[in-house]
């Protein structure tokens, strides 16, 4: 269950011309609360043009700082996005979420880690990265970065002057899409540039894990990749920003009316839904005070418990089978197919 507390803006950085980090003033009574492994995120909470709006953002502080950032990258017709990108000021209050989620590494000793990245997908991997070059003196990381353009590449400073400083364990490579950068490979990261570091660079170098975050397309392709080269598919870790529709899901909602029993917070609420609503929307009109983030099957903000009935999933990134065996669902990617379901929030 999300918690929000009030802090303040202390820092707004702009990093490109579409992408700002956030600092955040924690104060001394909440800096437990907002202890957090790297990968993990928030989720902010901002009223725009009176509706309330709630957004999950990866954190790019390491655990180790006295402070905690977000970077935001606007997207087109993105609503918080847009809002965060030009209205936020330093010394603006803003609602944030303690840390959640499940794309973590928790560094350990004589590890190599390397880790795929496009545009904002970096915001995770920096905090392991700095996690790591900190915490762990005797482990390497390898970096693999997509953009557009130098121009375009969020943290690029903060990354050149890591590698600087750590040149015998952080290895840094930059690859651009629309323009010849020198040292740089030219493209978007796929199975021929993965292929490329795998095989030829780092052909002596077993790595222990990877991490890989960014468009689908991408981390389907370098998943597939790795595996054909001998990873694990246990030590392929990925977050996804966004999610493709399972159609054959899809093609199990039907019309139809639902008796839905929600558990949440210790209290008990019944409505009717239809089926083809999913249950995050339904709970919201019927003013609970569900839990969601994202809302759209990438982040784990919103999950949920079938106890009785069944529902079926549209996007998922996030659950394992074990996991959706143990009826957890994605409340907002989660439409009923039974003409009763009871689900609980509180049992997650």
């Amino acid at each position: 269950m999300s918690t929000f507390h009030k802090v303040n803006i202390q820092e707004v950085i702009r990093e490109t011309a579409d992408a700002v980090s956030l600092v955040f003033k924690i104060p001394g009574n909440l800096k437990a609360k907002f202890a957090f492994h790297a990968g993990q995120y928030l989720t902010l909470k901002k009223t725009i043009n009176g509706k309330e709006v709630r957004r999950a953002y990866s954190i790019c502080s390491s655990p180790s700082d006295n402070y905690l950032k977000v970077a935001i990258k606007a997207v087109e017709n993105g609503t918080f996005s847009t809002y965060a990108t030009t209205e936020l000021k330093e010394g603006n209050f803003i609602e944030i979420s303690e840390p959640e989620g499940k794309f973590t590494l928790e560094p350990k000793a004589n590890k190599n880690y390397i880790a795929f990245a496009a545009g904002s997908g970096i915001t995770p991997i920096l905090s392991m990265i700095k996690d790591v070059l900190e915490n762990e003196t005797s482990s390497t990381f390898t970096l693999i970065y997509g953009n557009k353009t130098a121009e375009d590449t969020i943290f690029k400073s903060e990354l050149d002057a890591l590698k600087e400083s750590n040149q015998d364990r952080f290895n840094l490579h930059y690859i651009c899409s629309r323009e010849q950068q020198e040292g740089s490979l030219f493209g978007r990261i796929d199975k021929a540039h993965t292929n490329f570091y795998i095989n030829n660079s780092y052909k002596d170098t077993s790595f222990d894990s990877a991490f890989l975050c960014g468009p689908e397309s991408m981390i389907n392709e370098v998943s597939a990749t790795l595996t054909e080269r001998g990873f694990a598919k246990e030590n392929i870790h990925f977050e996804l920003f966004t999610v493709s529709l399972d159609e054959e899901a899809v093609s199990e909602i039907k019309e139809g009316t639902t008796e839905v029993i929600v558990m949440l917070d210790d209290e008990e609420t019944t409505f009717t839904m239809q089926q083809t609503d999913d249950l995050l929307s339904a709970s919201l009109r019927n003013n609970l005070d569900a839990p969601y983030s994202c809302q759209g099957g990438v982040c784990s903000t919103c999950m949920c418990k079938v106890t009785e009935g069944s529902a079926v999933m549209v996007k998922n990134s996030i659950l394992t089978d074990s996991e959706i065996e143990e009826g957890l669902v994605l409340a907002c990617q989660a439409y009923p197919t039974t003409s009763k379901i009871s689900i609980d929030f509180d049992d997650v």
